[in-house]
């Protein structure tokens, strides 16, 4: 992704990894959430280069990557929420994330931009939403 390029595919991730890590940086800690912003850029960025791809009718390497860079992301992901929330209570989420990323898949499969795109918007939505939620059980008082 060109660095003074919006983000495309995952806007809703970029933005919430990148308030999240600004925020630790701030408080001169090194957490995960570096992680997921870089994974988030970098999915965004293959997912771009394979949007292109689609529309063109061709190959490109972004359109081989991109599963990974997507499992690389969800794995970031994990690691910044905790393996004990994304197995149980956000468990939802994970699900969520695991068929929008079988969709996209499948849709890079088959060469189907519409499909590639309405899966990318809920594989946002949920990646961003289990980031977005360590920043409220952290705010939230403990009972």
């Amino acid at each position: 992704m060109h660095p003074k390029q919006e983000p495309t595919f995952l806007p809703l991730t970029v933005g919430v990894a990148r308030s999240a890590a600004t925020e630790q940086a701030d408080l001169g800690r090194r957490e995960p959430a570096g992680e997921v912003w870089r994974r988030a850029e970098e999915a965004d960025s293959a997912a771009a280069g394979c949007w292109a791809a689609l529309l063109g009718g061709c190959d490109s390497a972004e359109r081989k990557s991109l599963p990974a860079r997507l499992s690389a992301l969800a794995e970031a992901t994990t690691g910044y929420v905790g393996q004990r929330w994304w197995l149980g209570h956000g468990s939802a989420l994970r699900r969520r994330v695991a068929e929008a990323q079988l969709r996209i898949n499948d849709a890079v499969r088959e060469g189907d931009g519409a499909e590639f795109a309405e899966a990318f918007v809920g594989y946002d939505q949920a990646i961003a939403t289990a980031v977005v939620s360590v920043q409220s059980r952290l705010e939230s008082p403990t009972p």
